[in-house]
């Protein structure tokens, strides 16, 4: 797969509006999506005290010897424990999509473990129909895409996995509020991926797309595990495949695009700097890179912020331009949708700076 040439020395690009360019964002958990200010509103009216290392100005801003995934967890976990009800719960959607029209995004797949709201709504079903009827409103109101991935966990029993991907397979679609594919998220060091096998299984034989996590906590052998047993039409992260020539390969005569996060990558130690990210290794690979903010609320950095990242690390507008184009391709939308988005692409290369 071919790449656009980058800028030769004394080639000075026009740095044009990155808000302006369509992109599709395919890497959001639910709770992380989440605004700063609304949690503590919604703490407030709950009741609840947040820990002060929620609320500071940057949670996950610590040496790079103390960053890691428990810190990340607990800091998750207390935010998502203020998310009830149904009123939170279409909050978390509806402020999802808002934030990623205001930064050019016009297509969000937004990953969520129905499991963790269920118990205040009434269930699985009600939790997951709930969020579904609220992405059709928000793509109504904003004009960005919502469609939601059903995500299992590492640290459920496979079985529930399963109930999930049956769940999600009954809700399945590409358009605005129906499940556009089963992932599965946590610590990717527990649990035995070979466990999830038949879940991921069931979504297959139904022809939904599957986005499990995979090669940013571990390295190359686990990205092979994970494509040897559960198919992945995405991966989530993927960047420790850049440690492996041969399987980055596979990956690109694959089409297994990969959702990278850089600045989750850095947040959870997994490289000390934006600068080690290797994502000119990968592009260079010619994999298809969706970039994705992973968790705004705890990393502080959104979507356009990834694409001002790439751009700080010598990444061209045109290349830029492929990496939203390269989004768009691995997004689950409709065709028709794919080719307006593109289309927009063209047009911000021809805008003036």
């Amino acid at each position: 797969m071919g790449v656009p040439s980058r800028a030769g020395p004394g080639m000075m690009e026009s740095m044009r509006d990155l808000t302006r360019l369509p992109k599709a964002h395919l890497h959001l958990h639910f709770t992380g999506s989440l605004r700063l200010a609304s949690l503590v509103e919604m703490a407030a009216e709950r009741g609840v005290r947040l820990p002060p290392s929620l609320t500071d100005a940057d949670p996950l801003r610590v040496p790079a010897d103390q960053r890691g995934w428990f810190r990340f967890q607990r800091q998750y976990d207390a935010a998502r424990a203020v998310v009830r009800g149904e009123a939170a719960i279409r909050r978390v959607v509806r402020e999802a999509a808002a934030d990623d029209a205001a930064e050019g995004s016009r297509r969000l797949e937004l990953q969520v473990e129905p499991s963790s709201y269920a118990p205040d709504v009434g269930g699985l079903t009600p939790a997951l129909e709930i969020i579904l009827d609220e992405a059709r409103a928000a793509s109504r109101a904003t004009g960005v895409e919502v469609g939601i991935i059903v995500a299992a966990s590492r640290i459920r029993h496979p079985l529930d996995a399963r109930t999930l991907a049956r769940l999600a397979v009954r809700h399945a679609g590409e358009g605005p509020g129906e499940v556009v594919g089963l992932g599965l998220s946590n610590d990717e060091r527990r649990g035995v991926t070979s466990d999830f096998a038949p879940a991921f299984a069931i979504a297959r034989r139904a022809g939904l797309p599957t986005v499990p996590h995979g090669g940013e906590l571990l390295g190359p052998e686990h990205v092979r595990d994970v494509v040897a047993h559960l198919g992945p039409t995405r991966l989530g992260h993927g960047v420790r495949a850049s440690e492996d020539p041969a399987l980055l390969e596979h990956l690109a005569d694959d089409g297994i695009a990969l959702e990278v996060c850089p600045t989750s990558n850095v947040s959870l130690g997994v490289y000390p700097d934006l600068g080690a990210v290797p994502l000119r290794p990968l592009f260079d690979a010619g994999l298809r890179l969706a970039l994705g903010a992973d968790d705004p609320l705890l990393f502080h950095s959104r979507l356009v912020d990834q694409y001002a990242l790439a751009r700080r690390e010598g990444f061209t507008d045109h290349e830029l331009a492929a990496l939203a184009r390269y989004s768009i391709d691995a997004s689950f939308a409709g065709e028709a949708t794919k080719q307006q988005l593109r289309a927009g692409v063209e047009a911000w290369l021809e805008e003036d700076a």
